[in-house]
């Protein structure tokens, strides 16, 4: 109801008296005719009609009423003031910051706590900029998700943000909770500068320097997006791990990453688990060497011996036989001519 109808309502308590306006001369039935105001008319005015009382009081609770929405809806529009929204009116950033986990246990652990002590802390969002009477969540989507599943309400802040507005203020939660995995800030980077914004709002949203911004972006240009989903957030995966696992990705032979990501084992694991079989799978493996120890006939291990990877290493040790190794080695070349001659 607008403004006007809801005072309209207020007065339809039937016509009242119409005061004449001082312009208007009063009609009197027994005076002068000639339009002059007799003296028993100068000292007896015509009486003043009155508002009834309730009137005066249903006006007053109603403007008191229209007071408290209009001071309401400024401060809705201000983002003064926290209000309930339907979970299903709200709407996901036009950025996602975070990579789903499907065995992530805190989501968990958070709905039970909403449940137990309700939303301690508002989530902020903005009216949608192109959805209307929906909203768009600048920060707050793990809570949001929560009431969701619990079918309440979500307290929120709306404030009209423009677009940087809302990525910075959803990059300095996320920099204030510290809770964002190195490879969901990286992707984060990433969909910032698709879709266009400046490295400087980009620094600003998420608190660090434009070098570390072009480390997080070659991260994420470099490691293909479903192998992000499929390993998950990887908490324990720091910036150095994330580096070299996308130089192995980069380097690794066709398929061979999407075949170690279709092992069931795979699918099974914690997300760390899982960064750290794709790390250990595509890591060169390490030159098994098998060793062997040679006795003399007292039992002196004398010399050792390692094969692996094509070589042949034999090592002696001098402290035992001090020339042998030069003797050995003045042998050599009989040594090769006396076996290459049992090969022919």
């Amino acid at each position: 109801m607008s403004r006007k109808s809801s005072l309209d309502a207020i007065f339809q308590t039937g016509p009242l008296p119409v005061v004449p306006s001082p312009a208007e001369p009063l009609e009197a039935s027994n005076g002068p005719s000639d339009g002059s105001i007799s003296p028993l008319e100068a000292s007896n005015p015509p009486p003043v009609p009155r508002i009834r009382s309730g009137a005066v009081a249903a006006m007053g609770s109603a403007l008191e009423h229209l007071a408290s929405r209009a001071e309401v809806a400024e401060q809705i529009e201000t983002g003064s003031a926290i209000v309930e929204l339907d979970a299903e009116l709200l709407d996901g950033s036009f950025v996602a910051d975070r990579v789903s986990d499907a065995t992530d246990p805190t989501l968990d652990t958070l709905v039970e706590s909403i449940r137990e002590s309700g939303q301690q802390v508002p989530i902020l969002v903005r009216p949608h900029p192109s959805k209307p009477g929906r909203y768009q969540i600048a920060f707050g989507h793990r809570r949001a998700r929560a009431c969701r599943a619990l079918r309440r309400p979500v307290r929120a802040v709306v404030r009209p943000l423009t677009d940087a507005e809302l990525v910075v203020a959803q990059g300095k939660e996320n920099l204030d909770r510290r809770n964002l995995s190195y490879i969901e800030r990286a992707f984060f980077a990433f969909r910032l500068e698709d879709l266009t914004f400046t490295r400087d709002v980009i620094c600003a949203a998420m608190g660090v320097h434009k070098p570390d911004v072009s480390n997080y972006i070659t991260v994420a240009r470099t490691v293909p997006e479903h192998v992000v989903a499929a390993i998950g957030p990887a908490p324990k995966a720091g910036g150095p791990r994330w580096r070299t696992l996308a130089e192995l990705i980069r380097t690794a032979p066709p398929n061979k990453v999407d075949h170690i990501l279709a092992d069931p084992s795979f699918q099974g694991r914690p997300t760390d688990e899982r960064f750290a079989q794709l790390l250990e799978a595509l890591a060169p493996k390490a030159d098994v060497k098998k060793v062997e120890v040679w006795k003399d006939e007292t039992g002196r291990k004398l010399a050792r011996v390692e094969r692996g990877d094509q070589r042949f290493i034999l090592s002696l040790d001098e402290k035992l036989e001090p020339t042998f190794g030069n003797y050995l080695l003045g042998r050599l070349p009989e040594l090769l001519a006396d076996f290459k001659a049992g090969k022919d």
